[in-house]
């Protein structure tokens, strides 16, 4: 049995009949669906198979909801005629999602979790605007492949194909050969594409290595020893964050903070130190002085700090050692002043000191005393000058 056993698909074929598409060409393109059909396991549970033709005009030829057998499949491809004309590749996806892709029309819902293909077969290049409904298209979890024979736009397939485009994209050089084609995609729905079937057992992300595959993880996860399963990543391991100071994980991700006394700058990365000795946020008593993102507390010139660093008391200016008074200094909190001892006067540089000059206060009346005296001298040294002389 050369079915394909292994998960179900929502297959729907788009094929090109247009004008430049000969009849005996598009029957070559019939014996292809059908060889396609015969490698498929079809059925109600498996896969279902639909068909779209298309050139100027789209049509459905039938929709995943009416044929389950290989051989109704079969019979109806044999009774499709070409439309001619045109080449709407990008009305025929957008029809696809319209009125193929609906559970209406047999499309699985989304809880059964059965992959949703698109294989579009042409020989042209669009006619429309293909990039935006394939892109469309693929969002919506659809995936395509696409099928250029002999003239076909190679830029234009890459357009509408799913990523990775070397397994998407397929080009035959007559319609007489694509059925090559048909062992190509028997790999690629079968043991070779276990990624897009289901069938592997990774826990986030299947990435295809030739017959086989590999598994990764999401963005902010790593792959577990088991290479199956996936852990969260500590964003803030060295090397991974691009935090100046503290980073802190948040959900597989992280935010940046700042040590105390600094602050998150714009940027959300770097810090720049907090004025710390801005009104309100220090509780020193008298001087606060910046430091990097700290401060230290001071005091005023004749006060001193107190043990809790914070505030201050007066510094006793008059201790020795302290002042410049050459005899007596006088405290006044927190500042002194000089004075001296009794018959010393304070010199004009208010430190030293010299001794006073004491005065005599002479009445009036001790006055006179003291010129009679002098009178009576002086007529007392004229006498005896005169007896002298005698």
């Amino acid at each position: 049995d050369t079915a394909c056993k292994n998960r179900p698909l929502d297959l729907v074929f788009i094929v090109d009949s247009s004008r430049s598409v000969r009849p005996e060409e598009f029957e070559k393109v019939k014996v292809f669906l059908s060889e396609m059909i015969d490698t498929l396991d079809v059925g109600e549970k498996t896969t279902r198979v639909a068909v779209i033709n298309y050139a100027s005009t789209v049509k459905v030829e039938f929709p995943l909801r009416t044929y389950f057998d290989k051989a109704s499949l079969k019979q109806a491809v044999s009774r499709i005629e070409p439309l001619s004309a045109g080449t709407m590749t990008g009305l025929a996806i957008q029809t696809a999602m319209d009125e193929v892709f609906t559970e209406e029309m047999g499309t699985r819902p989304a809880t059964f979790n059965i992959p949703k293909v698109v294989i579009v077969v042409t020989d042209g290049r669009p006619q429309d605007q293909v990039q935006d409904v394939a892109a469309s298209a693929r969002t919506a979890g659809i995936e395509i492949y696409a099928v250029g024979v002999d003239r076909a736009d190679m830029q234009s397939l890459r357009i509408m194909a799913s990523e990775p485009l070397d397994e998407h994209v397929f080009y035959v050089e007559t319609y007489g050969v694509i059925e090559k084609l048909t062992s190509k995609f028997r790999e690629t729905f079968c043991a070779g594409n276990a990624c897009a079937l289901g069938t592997h057992d990774c826990e986030q992300v299947c990435v295809r290595n030739g017959r086989s595959y590999l598994c990764d993880c999401y963005e902010g996860y790593t792959l577990n020893p088991d290479k199956r399963t996936c852990s969260a990543v500590d964003m803030c391991t060295p090397g991974r964050h691009e935090c100046d100071q503290i980073c802190v994980s948040n959900n597989q991700s992280y935010v940046c903070d700042c040590y105390e006394g600094y602050t998150l700058n714009p940027d959300k990365k770097t810090c720049s130190a907090m004025d710390m000795c801005a009104p309100g946020k220090h509780d020193c008593a008298q001087v606060c002085l910046s430091n990097d993102g700290s401060y230290s507390c001071d005091c005023y010139e004749g006060y001193t700090l107190n043990p809790d660093k914070k505030t201050c008391s007066a510094v006793d200016m008059c201790v020795p050692g302290r002042h410049d008074c050459e005899q007596v200094c006088v405290r006044d909190d927190p500042f002194y002043s000089c004075d001296c001892y009794q018959g010393y006067t304070l010199n004009p540089d208010k430190k030293t000191c010299s001794r006073a000059i004491t005065s005599s206060l002479v009445t009036t009346e001790e006055s006179c005393k003291c010129e009679a005296i002098a009178a009576l001298q002086d007529s007392v040294t004229s006498h005896l000058e005169a007896l002298s002389t005698k």
